[in-house]
């Protein structure tokens, strides 16, 4: 069973970083994909940055400049830092991991940016 262990998050003022990591376990066929997603209240899931496993990860317009997400192959984990955070990155952050026959989110951990 895949399981997936967030942490970082928490309130952080307009103009600081944030730092976000993701260690999947229980893996058993290769990963494909794996990265961050955001949901604001009243707004529907939307991704961050994602981490093609074959290729360079995907960032949202929103963060574009301003995210980076690396990776660990060895620890199946990935790290998303975000720099110069505006109000409206606040969110649930969820880390998305998923391969040919799984497909799993993470818990979710709160980010609330202050202007």
């Amino acid at each position: 069973q895949v399981q997936l262990a967030e942490s970082g998050g928490g309130l952080v003022q307009a103009g600081g970083s944030l730092r976000l990591s993701c260690v999947a376990s229980g893996i058993t066929y290769s990963i494909k994909y794996m990265g961050w997603y955001r949901q604001a209240p009243g707004n529907q899931r939307e991704v961050v940055a994602l981490f093609n496993f074959g290729g360079e990860p995907d960032y949202a317009g929103s963060v574009k400049g301003r995210a980076t997400i690396s990776r660990e192959y060895e620890r199946n984990a990935v790290t998303l830092q975000v720099n110069n955070l505006k109000p409206e990155d606040t969110g649930v952050y969820y880390c998305r991991v998923a391969g040919i026959i799984y497909n799993d989110w993470g818990q979710g951990t709160q980010v609330t940016v202050s202007s």
